[in-house]
């Protein structure tokens, strides 16, 4: 096999049809441990491996993938890494939302630490995943922080200009912007005072797709944030045949599916992670 490492990694993956959570519990059965950006980081050229455990982590991909030796070693070892720009958070300056967040000053400002966060997706009796609430905790990390933007990506279909941003508890609503064609949407939320630097501050808010027809519902992460909820509520007349977690390393790429999540009792699932500071992680669910 030849071609750039990324690519032939890639192509292997996909041959052999393994999650990338299953292929880093492979490794970590051989005392090797990976983690799922890195692994998706790999696969799309975003990083190159260089550090002895990542060369490590190759050679046995190598064996689980049921390559032949040295297929990816010899690949590391004969090509130049292509440029690589250190990532910090998912990609907001190419496609609709960068158009947006050009047009709000300071809006990739990192002016907060997100400390909790938590969202919940209410599905309807009609499949319709139209409400999501949202609470979030964070610490101001300079004086004067006195709001936040949210983002919304909207579904195939959805009706950007419908879609409304509530404000709930400790803010209110400032400008909304909404790109039509790319189905997305930015607001402000103003906390209605100015934070010292380390102060926290608490805050809720809901949007409204009138129109949603989707089938999943996710959270990117822009920076590093402590602890993240989601949790997905179907009506009992609504109820999923499937329901999966899934991972995404950027806003834009393919999703690899993490594991399936049985609906509990109370006809709901959720997800968590602590620490995250790059991807998305989303649910997604099937009907009959």
């Amino acid at each position: 096999m030849t071609g750039p490492f990324h690519l032939v990694l890639r192509d292997a993956i996909r041959e052999r049809g393994l999650p990338l959570e299953r292929l880093r519990s492979r490794l970590a059965e051989r005392g090797i441990e990976v983690g799922l950006a890195s692994l998706s980081d790999w696969q799309h050229g975003r990083a190159w491996p260089r550090r002895p455990k990542s060369l490590r982590a190759i050679a046995a991909l190598e064996e689980i993938l049921g390559l032949p030796e040295r297929t990816l070693t010899g690949l590391l070892c004969s090509h130049q890494p292509p440029p690589f720009r250190p990532r910090q958070g998912v990609d907001e300056y190419s496609g609709p939302m960068a158009e947006l967040l050009d047009a709000l000053p300071g809006a990739r400002a990192w002016r907060m630490d997100v400390l909790t966060s938590e969202q919940v997706v209410s599905v309807g009796p009609d499949r319709s995943p139209s409400r999501l609430a949202g609470r979030s905790v964070a610490r101001a990390r300079r004086d004067g922080v006195d709001r936040t933007v949210v983002r919304y990506h909207g579904a195939q279909g959805c009706e950007i200009e419908r879609v409304e941003v509530v404000p709930r508890r400790n803010c209110a609503l400032g400008k909304v912007l909404r790109h039509r064609d790319g189905r997305v949407l930015a607001a402000e939320l103003l906390f209605g005072q100015e934070l010292q630097a380390g102060e926290t501050w608490a805050w809720e808010a809901e949007i409204r797709d009138p129109e949603a027809r989707r089938t999943d519902c996710a959270h990117a992460f822009r920076r590093p944030e402590g602890t993240y909820l989601l949790e997905v509520r179907f009506h009992p007349d609504a109820l999923p045949c499937r329901v999966f977690e899934y991972f995404r390393a950027d806003l834009y790429v393919d999703r690899h599916v993490l594991t399936e999540l049985p609906l509990n009792v109370h006809h709901a699932v959720h997800v968590t992670t602590t620490g995250m500071t790059s991807g998305v992680i989303g649910v997604s669910w099937e009907w009959t």
